[in-house]
């Protein structure tokens, strides 16, 4: 996800960094290209005058326009789904690192309550690994014992895994006297709450949007953008490149956003900063249990997580 620090009004109309322009710049090119042809030879194709004006380009703008506002409601429900999901995520381990650090009869220094902590520390980063189809080894061996640790990396499911260490640490803390039932059962209800998590998140990255309806928006709003040149030509002269350019930048940019936040977990400048939701469950783990915080990367206001 793109992070950086607000910028006014006046700065933001030339911001490169960050923005979509960059990835439809080459399509803008080309259509810029098209339609100063389509200018030149006053909207004649092979001695033909396309018999085009602007009412029905601007009739169906609208259409397109709402269709396109849908596709982008769709994405963004995702988007924020993902958000959601994440920030229970955040309080979920808090729940369980403050349950197994004040209700248990472990001390807080002790061993047993580093190990459940570096457990849920170890969850979160495998988590983030299994969305974005990453490897979770470096964050593993840093987390967890090199026996454990090594068991794990063969595994497809390792969120779900871990859930399972945790439960057993649950059952051996009860075995132990350590914990009673009732705390036992808040125990086991917020780990039931982190297997919701992996469902949710699971779901959405294995559901996308249906691919046909991506493909009839995709071919509508090119075929509208490259039509553009003829309706317009009569009209505005050697303004349509610019006028065309820039009607296609508003529907080519909100398609790619579309596309870039359907996939909340993925790689692209849009997407989840699951790095840096990491780091503060991480910080948030570690301040609670006593631990050395882990090193915040240093930003110079524009970074992409």
């Amino acid at each position: 996800m793109i992070i950086r620090k607000k910028e006014n009004w006046f700065s933001m109309l030339f911001i490169w960094q960050g923005s979509i322009l960059p990835k439809i710049l080459p399509r803008l090119i080309l259509l810029f290209i098209i339609t100063v042809g389509v200018v030149y030879f006053n909207g004649d194709l092979f001695k033909y005058k396309i018999p085009l004006n602007p009412a029905p380009f601007i009739l169906f703008g609208i259409a397109l326009a709402l269709f396109l506002g849908f596709r982008n409601n769709a994405s963004y429900e995702r988007f924020w789904e993902g958000r959601k999901l994440w920030g229970a995520l955040l309080n979920d381990t808090r729940s369980l690192a403050r349950q197994a650090i004040t209700l248990t009869g472990y001390d807080k220094e002790s061993k047993e309550v580093k190990i459940f902590i570096r457990f849920l520390v170890a969850f979160t980063y495998a988590l983030k690994h299994q969305l974005r189809h990453t490897d979770a080894s470096d964050d593993l061996k840093r987390n967890l014992s090199a026996e454990l640790a090594q068991r794990l990396m063969k595994a497809k499911y390792i969120p779900v895994l871990l859930m399972k260490e945790m439960a057993i640490w649950v059952q051996n803390a009860r075995s132990n006297n350590a914990i009673d039932p009732i705390i036992q059962t808040a125990l086991d209800n917020n780990l039931g709450k982190l297997s919701d998590i992996i469902g949710g998140c699971q779901r959405l990255a294995s559901t996308p949007i249906p691919y046909t309806y991506k493909v009839i928006l995709h071919r509508t709003v090119y075929i509208y953008c490259f039509l553009l040149p003829f309706g317009f030509v009569d009209s505005l002269g050697w303004m349509t490149p610019i006028i065309v350019v820039f009607i296609a930048y508003t529907f080519v940019g909100l398609e790619a956003i579309a596309d870039e936040i359907e996939e909340p977990f993925g790689l692209e400048p849009n997407d989840l900063a699951l790095n840096s939701m990491c780091l503060m469950i991480e910080a948030t783990l570690l301040e609670l249990a006593g631990e050395p915080l882990p090193e915040q990367p240093v930003s110079n206001g524009f970074a992409i997580d």
